[in-house]
C-alpha cells in the first residue's frame, strides 16, 4: 500500500511539474506574442489615411488571415487597417470564422498551422472596416454553412458591402476520388444557384490537393472546373499552391479565363538569410518580387482574363517577422504591374 501511494505522489508531482512547464512556456509565448506585436504596431504608427490607387486597372487587397496576429484589440486591428490603406490598397477579405466569436480550439489549430487569428473574432469588423475606409472584397466561408443557411451568409456578406462569397477548399476531403470530387461539382453549383437567389455570387478557392489526379488525364481541378456552372460558380485563384503542386499554372489561369474573377497572389523563395549553400533551402512564400515565380507572365494573363481584384496572402516568413511591412513591400510591385499608364 505504501508503495503504491508513493508511486501516486511521484506520478502527482511528475504531472504538477509537466503542467508548470507547460504553463510556463504559455505566458513565455503569449509575451513574446506581446513584445513583437507591439514593436510592429510602433514601427507603422498611423491614425488617418488619404490614400488612393486610382491609377491601377484593378482593385487590390489584403487577406485577414495575413494580419491576424495583430489584431490583438481594437485600436491595433485598426491601426493594422489604416497601414493597408495608406499602403495604397483597395480592400481586405475577411473570414467568416475571423470576425465572429472563435472557439480556443479553433484558435489554437490555426496558430499551430501558422496562421494565427489573435482576437480578431471579438471586435466590431463593420465599424473597423467603416473607420479605415477600405472596401470588403469578399467574404471566406465554408460550404456548410452555405448549404445550412444560404440567406444568411448572403445576409453577411452584403453587410459589408461585397457580391463575393469564396469557398476557401474542403476540410479532410479527398480530392483523389472522382465520384467525391464530381459530387463536390455538384454541391459548388447548388450553392452557387442558391447565393444567386440573394445576389451574391460563389467562387471557389484552390490549394495544391486540387492537383490530386481522378483520372489518367484528369485532376480534381480540372472535373471540378468542368462540371461547375459558370453562371453559379466562378473562381479566386490560388496561384502559389498550384505553382507549389507543380502546375503549369499559366495553363490554369488561360483555362479559367474570365471566370477567374480574383487572384490571390505571393511569390515563392527561401527566405532564409544566407548563406545559400546546400543541402537543399527550404522555400516559402515572400514578398512579391522577391522569390522565383513568374508573376509578369502570370500578371499579363490576369489582365487579359480581365481579373477584378488581385488578394495579396502570406501567412509566415514575413521580411523583419512583420506583416505590415511584407504587404507594403509586395504592393509596390502591384503598383508596377497594374498601373494604367503603362
Amino acid at each position: 500500500m505504501k508503495k503504491i501511494f508513493n508511486f501516486k505522489r511521484k506520478s502527482f508531482k511528475v504531472l504538477c511539474v509537466i503542467l508548470a512547464v507547460i504553463i510556463v512556456a504559455m505566458l513565455g509565448i503569449k509575451v513574446k506574442d506581446f513584445v513583437r506585436v507591439n514593436r510592429i504596431m510602433k514601427a507603422h504608427e498611423i491614425t488617418v489615411s488619404d490614400s488612393t490607387n486610382s491609377n491601377l486597372s484593378v482593385k487590390t487587397g489584403v487577406q485577414q488571415i495575413m494580419i491576424g496576429s495583430l489584431c490583438t484589440n481594437y485600436d491595433n486591428a485598426l491601426q493594422t487597417l489604416l497601414n493597408i490603406k495608406a499602403a495604397g490598397y483597395d480592400g481586405i477579405e475577411l473570414n467568416s470564422f475571423m470576425i465572429s466569436d472563435t472557439g480556443i480550439l479553433v484558435k489554437l489549430m490555426t496558430k499551430a498551422a501558422g496562421m494565427p487569428i489573435g482576437n480578431g473574432g471579438s471586435l466590431d469588423w463593420s465599424k473597423l472596416i467603416s473607420e479605415s475606409g477600405l472596401d470588403v472584397i469578399s467574404l471566406h466561408s465554408d460550404l456548410g454553412s452555405i448549404e445550412n443557411d444560404p440567406e444568411a451568409v448572403a445576409a453577411l456578406a452584403k453587410s459589408f458591402g461585397t457580391k463575393y462569397v469564396v469557398i476557401t477548399g474542403m476540410y479532410r476531403f479527398d480530392y483523389g476520388n472522382y465520384d467525391d470530387v464530381l459530387d463536390l461539382a455538384n454541391r459548388l453549383n447548388d450553392a452557387g444557384k442558391a447565393l444567386s437567389e440573394y445576389g451574391i455570387s460563389l467562387l471557389y478557392h484552390n490549394h495544391n490537393c486540387e492537383l490530386q489526379k481522378v483520372s489518367s488525364d484528369q485532376t480534381a481541378y480540372d472535373l471540378i472546373i468542368e462540371n461547375t456552372d459558370a453562371e453559379y460558380v466562378n473562381f479566386e485563384f490560388d496561384s502559389y499552391w498550384m505553382t507549389d503542386g507543380g502546375a503549369n499554372v499559366p495553363a490554369l489561369m488561360e483555362k479559367l479565363g474570365s471566370r477567374m474573377k480574383l487572384w490571390h497572389i505571393n511569390d515563392r523563395g527561401c527566405t532564409t538569410g544566407g548563406p545559400y549553400m546546400t543541402p537543399i533551402l527550404s522555400e516559402n512564400a515572400t514578398e512579391l518580387g522577391y522569390g522565383n515565380m513568374d508573376l509578369d507572365t502570370l500578371s499579363e494573363i490576369a489582365k487579359e482574363n480581365g481579373v477584378e481584384a488581385v488578394i495579396v496572402e502570406t501567412h509566415k516568413n514575413w521580411v523583419n517577422d512583420d506583416p505590415i511591412e511584407s504587404f507594403i513591400l509586395s504592393f509596390d510591385y502591384l503598383n508596377k504591374t497594374f498601373c494604367k499608364l503603362q
